[in-house]
């Protein structure tokens, strides 16, 4: 892959037809917490609750996203970047699509757990102004590794959270 390739990016609906890469992803991506290939099932046919989108260059899926919406806060359900295209911005890029679905979808808060021991991960979210709520203590196993649970406000005051009125 080209150091140019977010000149080559698109972006599109996930698909069934993509399962069998996103299982290969996320196997090298996740390991332990991998998804199968029923999950990824389940996932896509939980529409339109659940919105997913992906990445692709070159016609391979580098990158893929995901949300629940449900309501005044979304959930990010996913976010990767296949190893060949991490360090070029795609994460970022996925990161805050799923911040403008969420706010068009009517979301307030845009709320993600994330493995305590990935740096990288983290730093993407307190970059984009996440800040960490609360802590999940030995939530990923094996490995009794603790999830940052972190949330992002889309609207302010004045954009009506909090507004009983509507």
């Amino acid at each position: 892959m080209s150091p140019s390739v977010t000149d080559h990016v698109v972006g599109r609906a996930l698909s069934w037809a993509d399962i069998p890469r996103l299982v290969e992803l996320e196997g090298r991506l996740f390991a332990d917490d991998a998804w199968s290939a029923p999950t990824w099932w389940a996932e896509l046919a939980a529409r339109p609750r659940r919105d997913y989108v992906a990445l692709e260059s070159d016609g391979e899926l580098v990158g893929y996203a995901g949300l629940d919406l449900a309501g005044e806060v979304a959930d990010v359900m996913t976010i990767a970047v296949a190893p060949e295209a991490q360090g070029r911005g795609l994460g970022g890029e996925l990161l805050a699509l799923m911040a403008s679905r969420a706010r068009e979808a009517g979301a307030a808060y845009l709320l993600l757990e994330v493995r305590d021991d990935n740096a990288g991960a983290k730093a993407l979210y307190a970059r984009a102004g996440f800040e960490v709520v609360t802590v999940r203590r030995r939530y990923y196993q094996p490995g009794d590794v603790d999830a940052l649970v972190m949330r992002l406000r889309l609207r302010d005051e004045r954009d009506g959270v909090g507004d009983t009125n509507g």
